[in-house]
């Protein structure tokens, strides 16, 4: 049996269990198991991997995108760029190869919620390893981005200081932080959404629930909006070929 599975804290919202089981019944799949790995500090990684060398990938989420790459024997060199890797592959001799694959799916995402619009600026909220993999693809559509963080240090605002006028100038604002996700599916960034307008388009990478308080906001003030599930699915998928390569 071939096993895979995702490693984070905490893993409750999680869909990626159910959606590669189905992949498996789907395609036929008899021979690969995946499963989530909740562990309590990205130190647990090497422990579990001993207990389980059947073990071919793993994805990584919060808050352990950036913390695994001090465990990995390389990486490639666009997680290289980005600083921040979701997919790991264990190679024959037990290695462990570091990719990203969230950048594909936030490419799918962006191309899906934008179309062939071209924002002049966008806001990010949230300064984590997914944060990072959205800065990266909104460089590659040549988007100038602002931070927004819980903390002065690591973003251009706080979400204390955040001007109304940013939001309203930034066409596009991606919510690159867990709130929102279930359980606490009231919760929302604390943003000035009266400033949001039909022109704007909001990307949420969260998926779970599919209409988050962020998404919500966006929809009442006539905004394009998007969930997560797209960029989901195609980091996903992405992992998988990389599994298999």
């Amino acid at each position: 049996m071939r096993r895979f599975g995702l490693i984070g804290r905490p893993l409750g919202h999680s869909a990626s269990a159910a959606y590669f089981t189905e992949k498996f019944n789907r395609e036929g799949i008899t021979d690969c198991e995946y499963s989530l790995y909740e562990l309590g500090s990205i130190g647990d990684l090497p422990g579990l991997l001993e207990r389980l060398p059947e073990l071919c990938g793993l994805n990584v989420t919060i808050p352990y995108k950036r913390d695994v790459m001090a465990f990995l024997d390389s990486v490639s060199p666009e997680a290289e760029a980005i600083g921040a890797v979701n997919c790991i592959r264990r190679t024959a001799d037990g290695r462990l190869a570091g990719h990203n694959t969230d950048v594909i799916g936030l490419r799918a995402a962006l191309n899906e919620l934008l179309g062939a619009a071209q924002p002049g600026q966008a806001l990010v909220l949230g300064t984590g390893g997914a944060s990072q993999a959205v800065q990266y693809a909104l460089t590659e559509r040549d988007i100038p981005f602002a931070l927004v963080s819980r903390e002065a240090a690591k973003g251009n605002y706080t979400y204390d200081d955040l001007p109304c006028e940013a939001v309203e100038a930034s066409r596009l604002i991606v919510n690159a932080s867990p709130v929102g996700t279930y359980p606490n599916v009231d919760a929302a960034p604390r943003i000035p959404y009266a400033y949001v307008t039909p022109e704007h388009y909001l990307l949420d990478l969260v998926y779970n629930p599919p209409l988050t308080q962020f998404l919500d906001y966006g929809r009442q003030r006539g905004a394009h909006i998007l969930n997560g599930r797209t960029m989901f699915v195609e980091q996903a998928e992405a992992s998988w070929r990389i599994w298999n390569a």
